[in-house]
């Protein structure tokens, strides 16, 4: 009965894509998002099964089969920029397609069910960051993350700029500024994370997608939670948190409390098991 039980998450993400796939291909008329979200509903359930089945790059195959189709197959083969420029864009137009479905998926109402698993399963400049050695960050915090808001007010005004000024073939800008902006985010997360000693550098003081993120995933359904029963305060679980988390705490208001990607680490450290995924997530 445990057995079926466990598999029972892997299978209801799955269907919970299939109904987003199956709802915008009818609504929408375009079989794209059919494939699209079937696509990515397919991986994360692997990537699920996988780690219940303690294969110990679940995450990581997971975050490179979404995160290579949306970097390569829809940024660079179909010229649509999916990284917030996009989502503004499109926003502008009054177009709800590309950018503007995948924001609200994975980054304005999905977060409301899974939080940041989108950080932790998906994002295409995380998928580099993930496998460089700073995996378990060795300094306290910096308290430089207000230049994350500094980006997201510049991305909105570079697009605003865009249609304010009527630029001239704003469409293949747009691309440009997809490719240019990635190679640019590679180049400073890897900076940062030699820098810093953590891969999660550039996730915690520079990326605008956070400023999103933080208010949505406040209210998850899907979150670590602490049982403080058997719990031997061996402060493990705090030791390897890539985002800083505190989970020792279970206050939605707790420290770095909305930066938590679920990637399962304080999860697997805890020696007494006190750490559990509520909600939708069983270990």
């Amino acid at each position: 009965m445990q057995f079926s039980k466990k598999y029972l998450t892997p299978l209801l993400i799955l269907l919970i894509f299939e109904a987003i796939a199956v709802s915008l291909w009818l609504s929408l008329e375009n079989i794209f998002y059919l494939f699209n979200f079937s696509y990515i509903g397919v991986c994360i359930s692997v990537g699920i099964f996988l780690y219940i089945r303690k294969f110990r790059y679940a995450r990581n195959v997971v975050m490179f089969s979404v995160g290579l189709y949306v970097l390569v197959y829809l940024g660079i083969i179909s010229h649509e920029n999916m990284q917030i420029e996009g989502f503004w864009y499109f926003l502008f137009l009054g177009v709800f397609q590309a950018a503007v479905i995948h924001y609200a998926v994975a980054k304005i109402f999905g977060p409301l069910l899974f939080g940041r698993g989108w950080c932790g399963y998906a994002c295409w400049t995380a998928m580099i960051l993930d496998v460089l050695p700073f995996k378990v960050p060795s300094a306290p915090r910096k308290k430089i993350g207000y230049i994350k808001y500094i980006v997201f007010a510049v991305s909105l005004i570079f697009v605003t700029s865009l249609f304010i000024f009527k630029a001239a073939d704003i469409e293949n800008i747009m691309w440009i500024s997809f490719i240019v902006g990635n190679i640019l985010y590679y180049a400073v997360g890897i900076y940062l994370a030699f820098m810093f000693k953590d891969n999660r550098a550039f996730c915690k003081y520079i990326c605008p997608v956070a400023v999103i993120l933080k208010l949505t995933s406040y209210f998850s359904l899907t979150r670590v939670r602490y049982e403080p029963k058997n719990c031997l305060s061996c402060g493990k679980c705090l030791r390897v948190c890539p985002m800083d988390v505190d989970m020792m705490n279970n206050s939605r208001s707790r420290v770095n409390g909305t930066e938590c990607i679920l990637c399962m680490k304080c999860v697997d450290e805890c020696p007494r098991d006190c750490l559990k995924i509520s909600a939708l997530i069983q270990k």
